[in-house]
């Protein structure tokens, strides 16, 4: 017999990049530590208190660049619908965390009438949730050229960087490289930096209890006011406040 749906809670050890697909739609969910996922041309960051909702033979790239525990949800596609998206990264409300906690008694075995209806629950409310996504996600790039300029720049959020030197090591001209990041990522260089310094800015307060100054300091910011508000500009929370979400 079919299980219609299952649980399962997972530790994972940081690794690089691998391609994962299911043949069931899969909400993921992070407890501790952060993912990094990647579809369509766009990267998503799965932070602690989030989930992301995959679509049954959607084919996306994971990363995991720490430690990282894990809730996972599998569900049969002829038990649930498709998600409104191949892939979504979303907010957990009161309501989704606690159906989520009591799935987890249930594993890959056949389900009694009350954890079907259960299950049937958590997949309504998220499926209402995954509408409403995460604005926490940085352009992919799909040009080799594209992809290298995100890279050097994420590697260099530290320090200074320099958008003629990224374009000088890539071997486009500056109005080239910006020609493509207008393009293929609808941002220009200087907004995607903005979002890769939150990102990492979150990947670090889910990280320990590193203090918020030091945290803008690391990023690339010089300002703790203007860390403050490009961080509050794109998740609607002031640092502290998004950490505190980690554990409702």
């Amino acid at each position: 017999m079919t299980c219609v749906a299952y649980s399962f809670v997972r530790t994972f050890a940081p690794e690089s990049a691998r391609d994962l697909c299911v043949d069931r739609h899969y909400l993921l969910c992070a407890s501790a530590g952060t993912l990094r996922l990647e579809a369509r041309g766009q990267s998503w960051l799965l932070p602690p208190a989030r989930a992301a909702l995959i679509e049954a033979g959607s084919p996306i790239r994971v990363s995991i660049p720490r430690p990282v525990t894990t809730a996972s949800v599998l569900f049969d596609t002829r038990f649930a619908p498709a998600p409104p998206a191949p892939l979504t990264v979303f907010d957990l409300n009161p309501l989704a965390r606690a159906l989520l906690t009591e799935c987890r008694a249930y594993t890959e075995e056949p389900l009694s009438v009350y954890a079907e209806k259960l299950f049937a629950a958590l997949a309504a409310v998220t499926w209402r949730l995954a509408e409403q996504p995460s604005p926490v996600v940085v352009p992919a790039g799909r040009s080799p050229e594209l992809r290298r300029a995100l890279d050097l720049t994420e590697q260099r959020l530290g320090g200074e960087v320099r958008f003629e030197d990224v374009a000088d090591e890539v071997g486009l001209a500056p109005r080239s490289l910006a020609r493509r990041f207008e393009e293929e990522t609808g941002m220009t260089w200087r907004a995607v930096l903005r979002r890769m310094r939150v990102v990492a800015a979150i990947e670090e307060l889910a990280a320990a209890d590193t203090p918020v100054t030091e945290i803008a300091f690391t990023v690339g910011y010089t300002s703790l006011s203007a860390f403050n508000a490009a961080f509050k500009e794109l998740t609607g929370r002031t640092p502290t406040a998004y950490r505190a979400s980690f554990h409702p």
